[in-house]
């Protein structure tokens, strides 16, 4: 997996962060989600630059070095080339708490909310421990987390992942519909090629055992360490076998996954579907990586083939985000010229201490334009190539509360130039934020630097967007139908819960009885019997990124 998630606390009944990317445990004797960190060890901070005071560091609160006193001096130095710079690693000899003082330093200069984090001395901790603690405690008004999306990758993991699409897996996502015995785990989709695929495992698909671990039942922490391990694994070449029972079958079947460098297809099951009032589109769009751009492309391409459609159903009902310039380019691919003329797909806020230029470009913050050409992100693809449009007035989205970080830039983007976004399915995570990756000594850490307002000025959904239906009074509310998922049905079929939902709605402007709700409130969703919408997902895919 990528994102760096892991702190394996056994019996945590909700959602856990921080510690190492390797893996993500996610079901306890109830349920944990993990998350990240990085770096390691304690000393000293002999050989690095530090300031006056008392401790190890010579750490003084409120005193501040700049973070390039700091930067690269590592406990665990790098050395030789870097394959993906083509130039000698930077790192020189340091320590645990000379990485830390770069944290510290690099936070104050860059963290969105810098004035509500604790200054802590960093030789009173490793690394891995010290990053968690460097972010605001504060609530927003439903009571979340303001900050939900603090994490580390190693850099080796974050640059396969982003760049390629590649990580150690079967090629199959997950979810959790019940966390508690007994347990509910299904396929969300698969990717095409993986193993998984190969399995023949389907969307809806319900695991059952684990190496013949009793998985709906069990309480027992050792067993529940093990299907852990073997739903995520760290590394290609582990094999696990998974009693499965298939969508529509009573019969449980044995399969033996052994886990490969899976490339994931951001973009899925393109096609229309004829109605009688003109062809509707349908896309599934899973991820921001950079592969995605030339496969959302073709995507537009094939829609606008033959008639071309009337409208489009965009399923990002499992994207988390990822590059901004990729959501630019796709709502400029749905919108077209003429709205998006002259518009801002984004406006960019940085911290108190950076009003007009952007800290880490150095440039005049301006705002992000709707890209109408190519960005350059895929092999092959070379940057200002004129991008297709679908030129539509309206769209349709599919969300959950995985629908997260840029893909909520794309609605909010739209909505920002009276571009109509009709939403079906449930709340979508609320991540108005976003950040630039930073390496440093190997890993690499994010930590939310800006905002995002649209066109309009807007940005202010830290609650999620919602369908107007859905009974919450802190959301973003939009026009729509609030629908449960659907694992009875493939993605793309148009009997898919959601997916219908659309088709009618498009005629009829009715919705069926509100049943898609967020995972956002465990005890509040479990006493009206809605969904949960649990996920081991690792942090990369709830982002908003900048290169």
């Amino acid at each position: 997996m990528i994102a760096e998630n892991k702190f394996s606390l056994p019996h945590l009944s909700a959602f856990s962060t921080f510690r190492s990317l390797s893996h993500v445990s996610f079901i306890t004797a109830a349920l944990a989600l993990s998350a990240c960190g990085g770096g390691g060890g304690g000393g000293s901070d002999r050989g690095s630059v530090t300031v006056g005071g008392t401790g190890g560091s010579n750490w003084t609160a409120g005193v501040f070095q700049p973070s390039k006193n700091f930067a690269a001096r590592c406990a665990t130095p790098r050395t030789g080339i870097d394959a993906f710079t083509g130039e000698a690693y930077p790192d020189q000899p340091g320590s645990a708490t000379s990485e830390n003082n770069w944290l510290r330093s690099w936070t104050h200069e860059l963290y969105l909310w810098y004035g509500e984090v604790p200054d802590l001395d960093p030789a009173a901790y490793t690394t891995a421990n010290y990053f968690p603690l460097l972010k605001t405690s504060a609530k927003t008004t439903s009571g979340n987390s303001k900050d939900k999306f603090h994490f580390t990758y190693t850099t080796a993991q974050w640059r396969a992942l982003s760049q390629s699409g590649v990580e150690a897996s079967y090629g199959a996502q997950w979810i959790i519909t019940q966390p508690l015995p007994p347990r509910e785990l299904l396929i969300k989709y698969t990717d095409p090629n993986s193993p998984a695929a190969a399995a023949s495992l389907a969307r809806g698909a319900s695991v059952i055992a684990i190496d013949g671990i009793d998985l709906v039942n069990t309480n027992v922490s050792s067993q529940i360490d093990a299907i852990n391990a073997a739903i995520t694994p760290d590394t290609p070449g582990e094999s696990h076998t998974f009693t499965v029972l298939d969508q529509g079958s009573s019969t449980p079947r044995a399969v033996t996954l052994t886990s490969a460098n899976v490339t994931s297809t951001p973009v899925q099951n393109v096609h229309t579907i004829a109605t009688g009032s003109g062809a509707v589109g349908y896309l599934l769009f899973n991820d921001h990586i950079a592969t995605s751009e030339q496969q959302l492309i073709n995507a537009v391409t094939a829609l606008k083939g033959g008639a071309g459609i009337t409208d489009l159903v965009l399923d990002i009902r499992y994207n988390g985000g990822g590059y901004l310039d990729i959501a630019s380019e796709l709502a400029y691919m749905i919108a077209g010229p003429t709205a998006t003329a002259g518009k801002a797909f984004e406006t960019l806020q940085f911290n108190d201490q950076h009003p007009t230029t952007d800290p880490v470009t150095g440039e005049t913050l301006a705002p992000v334009p709707f890209h109408s050409t190519t960005q350059g992100f895929t092999t092959g693809l070379a940057a200002g190539q004129a991008l297709p449009t679908l030129n539509l007035s309206r769209v349709f989205v599919l969300t959950s509360a995985e629908t997260c970080s840029a893909s909520e830039s794309v609605i909010n983007s739209l909505r920002g130039i009276n571009v109509s976004v009709i939403q079906i399915g449930a709340t979508t995570c609320g991540k108005p934020y976003g950040f630039y990756p930073q390496d440093n000594c190997g890993t690499t850490y994010f930590s939310i630097q800006f905002k995002g307002v649209n066109n309009l000025g807007f940005g202010d959904y830290t609650d999620g967007f919602a369908p107007i239906n859905t009974a919450s009074t802190q959301t973003t509310t939009l026009p729509g139908c609030s629908v449960a998922d659907d694992f009875s049905h493939a993605l793309g079929d148009a009997a898919e819960g959601r997916l219908a939902a659309a088709l009618n709605y498009r005629n009829t402007q009715a919705c069926p009885a509100a049943s898609g709700f967020s995972a956002r409130g465990l005890k509040q969703q479990n006493d009206t019997g809605a969904e949960l919408l649990l996920t081991p997902k690792s942090p990369w895919h709830g982002n908003r990124i900048l290169r």
